[in-house]
């Protein structure tokens, strides 16, 4: 279980990596990246950073990329935050996390949608009914009316 401190330390170099890729990185490969969280080490000498990054995949190996070239500079920015005798070695993760969820949830609402579609899949009818009780169903109305005429 994280220390106090190295969780306060994760927080702080969470705000100042996501203000300097937000604020101050120049680099055009680096668009739509959210820093998730961020994991600090026991010894408190590295630091995992969790990014989200949006779009196609080359979009997101180049920003990745360009996080990974940018990292130097991004260090200097938490040092000079952090002020401790070691600065931690920063590394980006990519989280799939996010992008998970937003599948799932596109999943969910097409599922949705087709239940609600007229001839549905089968399997949204009630328990132990079938097309044929449906069909035994009609008949036996037909057969009603045609008596009551």
């Amino acid at each position: 279980m994280p220390s106090h401190r190295s969780q306060r330390m994760a927080e702080a170099i969470r705000e100042v990596v996501a203000t300097s890729i937000l604020f101050e990185v120049a680099d055009p490969r680096i668009q739509s990246v959210t820093v998730l969280r961020v994991e600090v080490s026991g010894d408190l000498r590295e630091a995992k950073a969790y990014v989200s990054i949006m779009g196609t995949d080359s979009e997101r190996r180049r920003a990745l990329t360009g996080l990974n070239h940018a990292t130097g500079f991004i260090q200097a920015r938490v040092a000079a935050r952090l002020q401790t005798r070691f600065t931690p070695v920063l590394s980006f993760e990519l989280d799939e996390g996010p992008r998970k969820s937003v599948e799932i949830g596109r999943l969910i609402d097409e599922a949705v949608a087709s239940d609600r579609r007229p001839g549905g899949p089968v399997a949204s009818r009630p328990r132990g009914e079938s097309e044929e009780s449906d069909n035994e169903d009609e008949d036996r109305e037909r057969a009603e009316d045609e008596i009551e005429d």
